[in-house]
């Protein structure tokens, strides 16, 4: 079954109301430049208001090695998500701590798709140029180098979401932008809108 990751949560309401809502994974952000940015604190009670079948991931731009595992240590996240400029190095040293979910766009999938296939520990996710900018990828032209096992992000919503997975197969996928009020603050009719949007979908034909 496709896995569903609500992202940029906020708050410990948000986080039951995406729970109940049926969503695999949780994302909270510590990247400073985020309009999103969220403390270990409030992270670490969403954890314990969700519970432990929900995942928690926390998301990272560009940070030093250190904030990364001081923070997700903190937060007590399972998991965390890597944006940037990053060496391969730097995502191995990571993922000797934690399971890594490494955002690469479009132009440098397929380079970073040949450093981690057959890696566990580092799983790619496709997202847009702009992270949380809501604009939607060319889902047909990504079809070719598309690899399995990836996650799908960028613009995804309720009204797109079926449609991107019929197309591309991800292993799972995330939103953010396309599910909230204002920035921070999710719609809960969109965040229940999304998790079924995306359960409708027959999901990937590759074993997972």
């Amino acid at each position: 079954m496709i896995r569903v990751k609500v992202c940029g949560t906020t708050s410990v309401h948000d986080a039951v109301l995406a729970a109940e809502a049926g969503a695999d994974a949780l994302g909270f952000i510590f990247a400073p430049v985020s309009k999103r940015v969220v403390t270990p604190q409030v992270a670490r009670e969403a954890g314990l208001g969700v519970g432990p079948t929900v995942a928690r991931v926390g998301v990272f731009l560009n940070q030093g090695l250190d904030e990364v595992l001081r923070l997700a240590e903190a937060a007590r996240v399972g998991s965390v998500q890597l944006h940037g400029l990053l060496s391969s190095l730097y995502v191995e040293q990571v993922a000797a701590y934690y399971p890594v979910l490494r955002v690469v766009r479009p132009a440098e999938l397929a380079a970073e798709a040949d450093v981690w296939s057959g890696d566990p520990r580092v799983t790619l996710m496709v997202d847009a140029p702009e992270p949380g900018s809501g604009h939607a990828l060319d889902w047909d032209a990504l079809r070719a180098a598309f690899p399995p096992g990836a996650w799908l992000a960028g613009g995804l919503g309720p009204a797109n979401v079926a449609q991107a997975i019929e197309t591309l197969e991800p292993a799972g996928v995330d939103a953010v932008s396309r599910l909230e009020t204002r920035p921070g603050v999710k719609d809960l009719a969109a965040v229940v809108a999304f998790v079924r949007a995306a359960r409708s979908t027959v999901g990937p034909s590759y074993p997972q």
